[in-house]
């Protein structure tokens, strides 16, 4: 009897969420379902597939190269996004930056441990704390930003800049249409 996890090496570089689909086609050809439509799974699987590998093939070597995690990394970019004077209260980042606050804490804690980022006192509530950028972060960030850009290129490379824009538009659609109001 064949065995299609274990049959041909080849099959680990296949697309692994149409082998599925095939798979529980194969095993449970009825289940009620009139007409069987796996093509949620499929997506839903290459979706899942897609991000990580990306991250690891192509983003989180260049956040290494730098000594980063790409929640570090993330940190610090959000950072320089927000503009000068680059500082944002840890609530603001957390929002920013989609962590959760005890992950953002251990974050700020590690950067600020490199001296790239401070705590700063905040200008009109002397309770709290702004996350401020260095200037070695901020010359960190601004000098490998071009070849992060063009490691993004890379990482689309399979893609036509139409297709890019189409893909990006689509799960722009798909996250809007499962996020709660004000999420």
């Amino acid at each position: 009897m064949s065995n299609p996890f274990t049959d041909s090496p080849a099959l680990l570089f296949e697309d692994r969420a149409a082998r599925a689909k095939a798979q529980w086609e194969r095993e449970f050809p009825n289940l009620g379902l009139e007409p069987l439509d796996l093509d949620p799974m499929v997506m839903l699987g290459r979706l899942g597939e897609a991000g990580p590998l990306i991250l690891t093939k192509f983003l989180a070597p260049a956040f290494a190269a730098l000594g980063l995690k790409p929640g570090e990394f993330d940190v610090l970019a959000t950072l320089v996004r927000s503009g000068a004077p680059y500082k944002l209260t840890p609530t603001e980042l957390y929002r920013s930056t989609m962590t959760s606050s005890g992950g953002m804490t251990a974050r700020l804690d590690k950067l600020e441990k490199y001296k790239l980022i401070e705590r700063c006192a905040h200008p009109e509530d002397r309770r709290a704390l702004m996350v401020c950028l260095t200037p070695k972060a901020l010359d960190l960030i601004k000098g490998m930003l071009p070849d992060y850009i063009k490691t993004q290129h890379e990482a689309v490379s399979g893609l036509t800049k139409e297709e890019q824009l189409q893909l990006s538009d689509l799960l722009g659609k798909l996250i809007r249409s499962v996020k709660e109001p004000g999420e």
